[in-house]
């Protein structure tokens, strides 16, 4: 990921100071083990916890040669330790230090997101509370349907992102497996205890069977709850943009001082915030087909999902990571106009309660398809001749007929369709 939408926080994780970092603890934590079983000297073991480390330029340079990271890396700690290196990956195959090591980066990552989410559940809980009576309108299709609050749309996004939150917790639960099963996953030439013993301490759960590689599956699961987080980002993002079109403008994007528009047109304040987390959603979202394609590896294993985890493992997290900062810093900042809301839900001269008298035609004993062609004939005539919606109705005989002038202009009041929004919010955020 470009540093542009990288933080400092989230990119340590997968920097190689940590991947190595890791390494030489799964390997150390190893022959801890093998200790307490003889396999291994116990009096090495305080050597190689003393003397371990690596170079990373070294790494890099062994490798260039041998062509194999993990190799190029042990030759590297030896070269720290001496001559006790020879008691190092005793029994262990490439995959139980490389499977084990990316667990624990996607769990410190999957930890940094949740903490994100924690930041913007306030941020979208403080704001559906301070919008919750703000009345707008309910769009469907993005025609105008029935009035809503502001609030109720803050605490929609709030409730998924709740959802959200405990898929990455049950993700990161799934994903926190370690495996030191040797070749074919067997235990051959390793005894279980040494993965248990080595995942007790790295806070992991043993693989139940690992076949030399964690299932791919974990992975996946982890990769495509990305995505959705991804998604409900857009969807906020989407909803932002529209209301801050021109026409509409019932909130927009704090434009800040010096901030500048357009390099052609000055007047230009864009949802330019907005625009780059869809950008972003994209790309997160383009991480679940890789991730599911590693699912299907050849018998016990092979490394075709390798090279692809090495890009999206990093990519995904940075970039979704970044896009829930930016959104959490989007809703805080979030300039609302309950005015233009106001005027926008009464563009349409009282169309917006047309259910209402829908529904009170029906109760008074008008049949569904007459009550609809009343209410329709005298709603056309708003669309096309720019009437009033109640002035028609009122003047209607068959309409006054059924439900009186008192019962019309009882339907237009707006409380009818708030009524049940503490209930809402109950449901979401308790009492």
């Amino acid at each position: 990921m470009i540093p542009r939408y990288t933080r400092a926080d989230m990119a340590k994780i997968w920097e190689p100071e940590n991947r190595f970092r890791i390494w030489l603890e799964i390997e150390t934590l190893a022959c801890e083990a093998q200790a307490e079983l003889g396999v291994i000297p116990k009096e090495v073991v305080p050597v190689i916890r003393e003397k371990g480390n690596f170079n990373i330029e070294r790494i890099d340079a062994i490798e260039a040669e041998v062509k194999h990271d993990v190799i190029a890396f042990l030759t590297s700690v030896a070269e720290f330790v001496g001559p006790e290196a020879r008691f190092i990956h005793q029994g262990m195959t490439s995959s139980d230090v490389l499977d084990t090591c990316l667990s624990v980066q996607m769990v410190q990552a999957a930890d940094e997101l949740l903490a994100d989410l924690d930041m913007l559940l306030e941020s979208l809980k403080v704001r559906a509370m301070e919008h919750k009576e703000t009345v707008c309108m309910g769009r469907s299709h993005g025609i105008h349907a029935e009035p809503v609050t502001f609030g109720l749309k803050l605490a929609s996004f709030h409730a998924e992102m709740q959802r959200n939150r405990t898929r990455l917790q049950a993700a990161r639960e799934n994903i926190a497996t370690g495996a030191i099963s040797g070749a074919v996953g067997t235990f051959a030439n390793i005894d279980p205890f040494v993965e248990e013993y080595v995942c007790g301490k790295m806070g992991l759960t043993p693989e139940p069977v690992s076949s030399q590689v964690i299932p791919r599956d974990r992975h996946a699961e982890y990769f495509c709850v990305l995505a959705i987080i991804a998604s409900s980002i857009e969807r906020i993002a989407i909803e932002v943009r529209h209301l801050q079109r021109t026409e509409v403008l019932e909130a927009e994007e704090q434009f800040t001082k010096g901030q500048k528009g357009s390099s052609a047109m000055p007047h230009k304040r864009n949802p330019i915030l907005s625009e780059n987390l869809t950008g972003q959603a994209r790309y997160v979202r383009a991480m679940c087909i890789p991730a599911l394609e590693n699912v299907a590896l050849w018998h016990e294993r092979d490394i075709s999902h390798s090279s692809v985890e090495r890009y999206i493992a990093p990519d995904a997290t940075v970039a979704l990571d970044f896009s829930l900062r930016r959104l959490n810093g989007l809703i805080r900042n979030l300039v609302v106009y309950p005015e233009n809301m106001l005027r926008n839900l009464n563009q349409m001269k009282g169309l917006v309660f047309s259910q209402k008298i829908l529904l009170d035609l029906t109760q008074s004993g008008v049949s569904r398809e007459d009550s609809y062609r009343l209410v329709q004939k005298n709603a056309m005539k708003v669309w096309e001749q720019g009437a009033d919606f109640q002035t028609e109705l009122l003047a209607d005989p068959e309409v006054v007929g059924a439900l009186g002038e008192a019962k019309i202009r009882e339907a237009f009041n707006l409380n009818y369709h708030l009524k049940h929004v503490d209930t809402i919010f109950k449901r979401v955020f308790g009492v």
